[in-house]
C-alpha cells in the first residue's frame, strides 16, 4: 500500500469522510472538530460553509487505510 494514502484516521473520521462524498443537500450535517480534522489532513475543504471531499481525500477513501484492510481479511 502507498504509504502516502495510508491514513490512520478514527471510525467518526472515515464515517465524515464517507458523507462528504453523497451530494450537499442529500447528505446529513458533517461538522465540527472531525470535519475540522479532515480539513486539516487536506481530505476535506469548507467552500462557503458547505464541506467537500477533495481529490485526495476521494484516493485516501477509494485505498481504506492499512487498519480496515486488516478488519476485512
Amino acid at each position: 500500500m502507498d504509504a502516502e494514502l495510508d491514513y490512520d484516521l478514527t471510525p467518526n473520521q472515515w464515517e465524515a469522510l464517507k458523507a462528504l462524498r453523497i451530494p450537499a443537500l442529500q447528505r446529513r450535517c458533517v461538522k465540527g472538530p472531525v470535519l475540522q480534522q479532515l480539513i486539516a489532513l487536506g481530505l476535506a475543504v469548507a467552500s462557503d460553509e458547505v464541506p467537500a471531499i477533495t481529490a485526495w481525500g476521494r484516493k485516501v477513501l477509494i485505498r481504506g487505510s492499512a487498519r480496515l484492510w486488516d478488519v476485512a481479511a
